[in-house]
C-alpha cells in the first residue's frame, strides 16, 4: 500500500526544468534540451512542471510561462484583447493587485471545468457555429460594398443591376437584431454555468 502510494506520488512531482545562463531550457526527466514550444506542448497535455534557474536555483516557473504567451502572441495567435491587457497591467500597484490572481484564477477554472457545456449549449442553441454567421454577414457587406463602388467608377466593365435576392441582407439570413439577441441569451446561460452552485 505504501509502495503505491508512493508511486503515485512520484507519477504526480512536477517535471523539472532546468534554464541556464545561455538560456537554454534542460528536461531532467528526459535528459535533453527542450524549447519553449516543448513546454508549451507539454501544458497542453497537462503535464506539470516547474522551471528553475540553474545558478540560483530561483523558481522561475511564472516568468516562462509568461514568456510562451508571449510567444504565442507574437505568432498571431491573440488570446488576449488588449484591452484586457491594459486592465491588467493597470492592476499592478494597485490596492486590489492581490486579489486579481484569484480571481483570474477561479474564473479560468470555471471557464475550463464548463467548456463542454458551453459548446453543447451553442451547438443546441445557434445548430452551428454562431460566428459563421458574422462571416457571412461581413462577405454580404464586403460584395455589397463592391458593387456600390462599381457604382461609381466609370470603367468598372460593367454596369450594376439588381442585385440578385441571395445577395440582400436579410434573405434567408438572420437579422443583427436576431443575432444580438441569441448571443444575450448564450451570455445569460454562460453566466448561469459560471456560478459556484451551477450543476
Amino acid at each position: 500500500m505504501a509502495e503505491a502510494e508512493h508511486a503515485a506520488g512520484a507519477k504526480s512531482a512536477p517535471v523539472v526544468i532546468k534554464k541556464y545562463a545561455n538560456r537554454r531550457l534542460y528536461n531532467t526527466a528526459t535528459s535533453s534540451y527542450v524549447t519553449l514550444d516543448h513546454l508549451s506542448q507539454m501544458v497542453k497535455e497537462n503535464t506539470d512542471f516547474v522551471v528553475y534557474d540553474a545558478k540560483t536555483g530561483d523558481d522561475i516557473t511564472r516568468q516562462v510561462l509568461t514568456q510562451i504567451i508571449v510567444e504565442e502572441e507574437g505568432k498571431g495567435q491573440h488570446l488576449l484583447p488588449i484591452s484586457f491587457l491594459r486592465q491588467l497591467i493597470g492592476f499592478y500597484g494597485d490596492s486590489l493587485q492581490s486579489v486579481v490572481p484569484q480571481y483570474l484564477e477561479h474564473s479560468m477554472k470555471s471557464f475550463t471545468q464548463n467548456q463542454e457545456r458551453m459548446r453543447d449549449y451553442m451547438q443546441s442553441t445557434f445548430g452551428f457555429n454562431p460566428f459563421a454567421q458574422f462571416e457571412e454577414v461581413g462577405k454580404q457587406n464586403v460584395a455589397m460594398l463592391e458593387r456600390a463602388m462599381k457604382m461609381f467608377t466609370p470603367f468598372a466593365g460593367a454596369t450594376p443591376g439588381e442585385a440578385k435576392p441571395a445577395d440582400r441582407p436579410g434573405a434567408d439570413n438572420p437579422t443583427i437584431d436576431e443575432l444580438k439577441r441569441k448571443l444575450d441569451e448564450l451570455q445569460s446561460r454562460l453566466n448561469e454555468i459560471g456560478k459556484p452552485d451551477s450543476k
